[in-house]
């Protein structure tokens, strides 16, 4: 499987736009290294405005090129766009409904060495609970594809995270990107993994890995946390014996929490297990390290569902 990541495929995306939308602007915070928007900065330094490290300022004065006519993109480490620009995201952005295009680069634990200072755990939490503000999480090179297109599009704000780390395809070509719309990966009426953002590629893996041991995973991606597809989640929940949310992220205020409140409202026997970071600061490592001490692998996936079907089965007994 192609490896590549998703803020690479955002720098060719906006550079084939550069040419065909004059009011397309990019702003860094000093991170278009981090963002590969190096090429972008190359071929069109009169398009790429540099703040410094001031994310309260990129958001502000992006809000002021939107109402002067440009189509503002922010390319920013979504540890700090996410927190420390919080009020000026939810005033000068989504409460004015601003066209200003939030992107949170090196999301989640792509900086897992740097410590809880540099991860991104709680940012879809704050986002989805602003009015006005779409939250998209792609899995990969061609959701992002398709999710950039339809931003060049839109005139309305969002915030859209993307790892640092390239990521193994979800998708043989680039699908039919609808915002709000979850999509069905896989089939399987045992247990429903419901995930988003790069945790997809791992609900993947993990329904490989359950297949060996006879039980059947339907993979739902949730490419947008808001608006959110209340549909899928029931159609899940009537359908299958077990629902695991899967998101790097906290477990509260992200996709589980946005699970739960859709299975709060139907009637049904069915679980939900929601994997995520703990209430903890999150250790410190590579992403990978990261992600297996908290069980979000294949292999921990799949014995978390194990051992979850096998408590539903003993609890009908």
């Amino acid at each position: 499987m192609n490896k590549i990541a998703n803020r690479q495929v955002m720098c060719d995306v906006l550079m084939k736009a550069a040419e065909e939308q004059p009011e397309l602007v990019i702003l860094t915070s000093d991170s278009r290294g981090s963002a590969s928007l190096g090429a972008f900065a190359e071929k069109y330094p009169e398009k790429l405005i540099e703040t410094g490290i001031a994310e309260q300022n990129i958001v502000g004065i992006s809000a002021g090129l939107a109402h002067s006519g440009k189509r503002p993109f922010i390319a920013s480490p979504a540890c700090f766009l996410s927190m420390r620009s919080i009020e000026q995201i939810k005033v000068d952005v989504a409460y004015s409904n601003t066209n200003v295009k939030l992107i949170g680069i090196s999301g989640g634990i792509s900086y897992g060495a740097l410590g809880m200072s540099h991860h991104s755990l709680q940012d879809i939490a704050v986002t989805r609970a602003i009015p006005n503000l779409e939250v998209i999480l792609p899995a990969d090179r061609f959701e992002t594809e398709a999710v950039f297109e339809y931003l060049l599009k839109s005139d309305a704000p969002a915030y859209v995270r993307l790892g640092r780390n390239a990521v193994e395809d979800c998708y043989a070509e680039k699908p039919d990107f609808e915002i709000g719309q979850a999509v069905t990966l896989r089939e399987g009426a045992d247990v429903a993994l419901l995930a988003t953002g790069e945790m997809v590629r791992v609900a993947l893996d993990a329904a490989e890995v359950l297949t060996a041991q006879g039980i059947h995973a339907r993979v739902v991606n949730f490419p947008t946390i808001k608006p959110f597809d209340q549909a899928a989640v029931r159609q899940a929940l009537l359908e299958t014996k077990l629902l695991v949310s899967l998101e790097e992220h906290s477990i509260y205020g992200g996709l589980g929490a946005a699970v739960s409140e859709i299975a709060s409202s139907v009637s049904t026997l069915t679980r939900h297990v929601i994997l995520g970071i703990p209430d903890e600061p999150a250790i410190a490592g590579t992403s990978q390290e990261i992600f297996a001490h908290y069980g979000l692998t294949a292999n921990g996936v799949a014995e978390t569902v194990m051992e979850n079907l096998t408590i539903n089965e003993e609890g009908k007994r």
